[in-house]
């Protein structure tokens, strides 16, 4: 019996963020070989009723979301013809239907601003609590036209302390395979507050190493994934600074981004982390968060 593949899941509003989501995740669909499932929640039924779709007194939000739904859908066909799609609409809030959507899904992607959202708003608040929120991967499609279609043929992920063989280091790996694209491994480290950059190593004392174990973590976090992939370019690359700040400067030169957020155990809270919360916001390309799951607290990320 053949195995019934999880479709990766786009959510649409009608807004121009959500037709940028739905392009690139048409191409991901295809490239993963995944089934895509368009997504539309409103609440409309619970505030103007329930109507026969035969009726010509149908709510227009009813309208509206069947337009938006057809035209996703027309336009997916159109750019990758013969790729397996469907639709559906929800009586629900937008955030609630894509959690509930990513407990089955390969992953929920999601523009970086909804309809109606205020213009000087850096991350939608959809896409913000799914990104915090989601069991699962969430990738929110960010940076400008030109970017988006530039094909630059790099993965860039993030690695801390937590990531030795974690979904996100999976995730990148099967990112990069399925791009034929380098993977860019980043682990960032810092030197003691206290310490300035330029002192002297007084006599008898030995200079500390700041760099070595961060090179040891990176190591140790791709170690089984590079020899499961063995066919992906893989570049490991330790950077003094903090992670938020070389990751979001380096997502310039790369297609996606990848960063893990821990969740605590129990029900899933509002978690992201800060170097997750400033690659939301500030990166020049899509941004995949790929949850870990621990009955511990999270630590802070190194260098973050």
């Amino acid at each position: 019996m053949m195995k019934t593949l999880a479709p990766l899941v786009v959510g649409v509003d009608g807004s121009d963020s959500s037709l940028t989501a739905t392009d690139w995740a048409a191409d991901e669909a295809v490239r993963l070989a995944l089934p895509l499932r368009i997504v539309y929640a409103s609440f409309w039924e619970r505030y103007e009723g329930a109507v026969p779709a035969w009726s010509p007194d149908r709510p227009s939000e009813q309208v509206l979301a069947e337009n938006i739904v057809a035209v996703g859908a027309e336009r997916v066909r159109r750019r990758t013809p013969g790729l397996q799609v469907t639709t559906d609409i929800t009586a629900e809030d937008a955030a609630s239907a894509l959690l509930r959507e990513g407990r089955t899904a390969d992953a929920v992607v999601v523009g970086s601003r909804g309809r109606g959202e205020l213009a000087d708003l850096l991350l939608g608040s959809v896409a913000l609590v799914v990104a915090a929120r989601s069991s699962g991967p969430v990738i929110v499609v960010r940076g400008d036209q030109h970017a988006l279609e530039a094909r630059r043929g790099r993965i860039l992920l993030g690695i801390g302390p937590y990531d030795v063989d974690s979904p996100a280091v999976r995730f990148a790996f099967r990112e990069a395979a399925a791009r034929d694209a380098e993977l860019d491994v980043v682990c960032t480290w810092r030197r003691s507050p206290h310490e300035p950059v330029d002192h002297m190593v007084m006599p008898g004392d030995a200079p500390r190493d700041h760099e070595g174990p961060a090179k040891t973590l990176l190591d140790r976090a791709v170690e089984t994934a590079a020899r499961e992939h063995p066919q992906v370019r893989l570049r490991r690359t330790t950077l003094e600074g903090t992670a938020r700040k070389v990751l979001t400067e380096r997502s310039a030169a790369a297609d996606l981004l990848i960063v893990g957020a821990r969740r605590p155990g129990g029900p899933i809270g509002m978690e992201l982390g800060r170097v997750a919360h400033r690659a939301l916001h500030h990166a020049l390309c899509p941004v995949a968060v790929v949850p870990q799951h621990h009955g511990a607290p999270a630590r802070p990320t190194t260098g973050a």
